[in-house]
């Protein structure tokens, strides 16, 4: 993977749009991504923004001769370190020669920061399917990011406001040790003060599943027949 595709930023009618799928508006939101990647989805080469975690990687590998060539070479550890070259890049590529998947597992990446091992739980089958997908449209990032929130049922906490249970349950148990959650709500506090893009929510009804649409098929007016046409045919067997 070069991890470049069209890295399209979003259009801003994505973010209200987005929010309104788990009842909140795009400040919520705003607040979340100016925390995770101060509202960025790619950096400055137009990749993904990505933080590799070498504690996730010891973890995720388990015992065995792949950690043990992963610690060899300073890319898995049992505990976290602030540890974070300028480019995690380099580091994960050296990580995906060990084990492609659980390299991209763990890491942070996009908008949303969604852990790759949080694949599923953001609509993935796939670290590698979920970071495919994030190279061409930051407005993936965010679905994704929604996605999450929804399956874990953090969209209660951020109904709410309770930035406290929000940030447990997207940032972790150790989220007070950086102020997670108090970043989030000053972030709101300023998107709060900021006009919101205005937008019209598309009602859009489907039909039921055993819908079947009624066809009305049309037979074409009988072929008038004259007289020396009919002559002819009862001549020569056939018509003029």
């Amino acid at each position: 993977m070069n991890f470049r595709g069209k890295a399209k930023r979003l259009d801003d009618i994505d973010l209200p749009r987005e929010a309104a799928a788990i009842g909140v508006g795009e400040d919520e939101i705003h607040a979340i991504l100016d925390a995770e990647s101060a509202g960025k989805g790619f950096d400055d080469k137009g990749r993904p923004k990505m933080l590799f975690e070498p504690h996730i990687f010891y973890r995720l590998l388990g015992p065995g001769l792949s950690r043990d060539r992963a610690v060899r070479e300073s890319l898995a550890y049992p505990g976290w370190k602030r540890d974070y070259p300028s480019d995690s890049y380099p580091r994960l590529l050296r990580a995906m020669a060990i084990h492609s998947e659980i390299a991209l597992q763990s890491a942070s990446w996009g908008m949303g920061q969604v852990m790759g091992f949080n694949h599923a739980a953001a609509g993935f089958p796939t670290a590698r399917a979920m970071v495919t997908a994030f190279l061409d449209d930051e407005e993936v990032h965010l679905r994704a990011m929604i996605t999450f929130i929804k399956t874990n049922k953090l969209d209660d906490e951020l109904r709410r406001h309770d930035w406290a249970g929000f940030a447990r349950g997207y940032n972790g148990p150790g989220f007070s040790k950086n102020r997670y959650d108090k970043k989030i709500a000053a972030a709101f506090a300023k998107w709060q003060r900021i006009k919101d893009t205005p937008w019209e929510k598309e009602e859009v009804t489907l039909p039921p599943l055993d819908y079947v649409p009624t066809v009305k098929v049309v037979k074409p007016a009988p072929v008038k027949i004259g007289f020396w046409a009919r002559l002819f045919a009862a001549i020569f067997g056939k018509a003029p």
